[in-house]
């Protein structure tokens, strides 16, 4: 009564695939799944082995060093290049080129006709052209020059000040000479003669200076071809008068 053998259900612990399917099926099935782990195992291998060739062989390449020089040349100095260098157009010889010493040192002409063009530059405008001026004046300065006259500009709103009145500067150079013993220092004198309007009236002054420049050479290049940057300004006003008047002529510039 108590030890009665009682059967398994089939139905409810052996799977229905389980019961139609034989042991040597379900052995292939392993060693099938074996087999396939076989195989992507060693194609990741291979891939692996060959990642860690390519690996060395890009590591015991020489670097590749590229020079660039001011003028924004590139040169290759160690490693291969990709590719050989462009031919020079309009048939050059190289020694021109590359040339960075030996070159012609400016002359005197040129360094009055930069502190010309740099007086006129910075000394003449209007409310329509003082952002062309100025920025030309900025571009022939040094490096050290340019920020601290960029600040200075900034600090002062110079250029909302002349917008806002209406400022019109004219300037004429009478004289440039060198300075003494000094190496590319140039002292210029001119007149400037500045218009304004406030409260719809015109103001004049009428100013006559002295200007000190001092030049700086370097290298020739397609935005400097003379080499020469101004390294130093300054202005010293020698006789000046205000003038106010809805019309008047200037007598000092009046001959240009």
């Amino acid at each position: 009564m108590f030890n009665r053998n009682v059967e398994p259900n089939l139905d409810t612990e052996v799977p229905e695939r389980a019961r139609y399917t034989k042991y040597y099926e379900h052995d292939g099935q392993l060693r099938a799944y074996a087999n396939r782990s076989m195989l992507m195992a060693g194609l990741f291998g291979v891939i692996a082995l060959v990642s860690l060739l390519f690996a060395i062989y890009v590591r015991l390449q020489p670097p590749t060093v590229i020079r660039v020089s001011a003028d924004g040349e590139a040169t290759v100095v160690g490693g291969r290049p990709a590719s050989p260098p462009p031919a020079v157009k309009g048939g050059l010889p190289s020694a021109l080129v590359t040339a960075s010493s030996g070159e012609a040192a400016p002359t005197d002409i040129e360094g009055r006709a930069v502190v010309r063009k740099f007086l006129e530059s910075y000394m003449r405008y209007t409310p329509t052209s003082v952002d062309k001026n100025l920025a030309d004046a900025l571009n022939m300065m040094t490096t050290n020059l340019r920020m601290y006259s960029l600040n200075l500009l900034r600090y002062q709103d110079l250029i909302g000040k002349i917008k806002e009145e209406q400022i019109t500067s004219s300037f004429k150079i009478r004289s440039i000479e060198p300075v003494p013993g000094q190496a590319w220092t140039f002292q210029a004198f001119g007149v400037k003669e500045v218009h304004r309007v406030r409260n719809k009236s015109e103001f004049t002054d009428r100013i006559v200076g002295k200007y000190h420049v001092r030049l700086i050479q370097d290298r020739r290049t397609e935005r400097v071809p003379s080499g020469l940057l101004v390294a130093e300004y300054r202005e010293e006003q020698m006789v000046g008068e205000k003038d106010i008047g809805l019309l008047q002529e200037s007598s000092l510039l009046g001959n240009r």
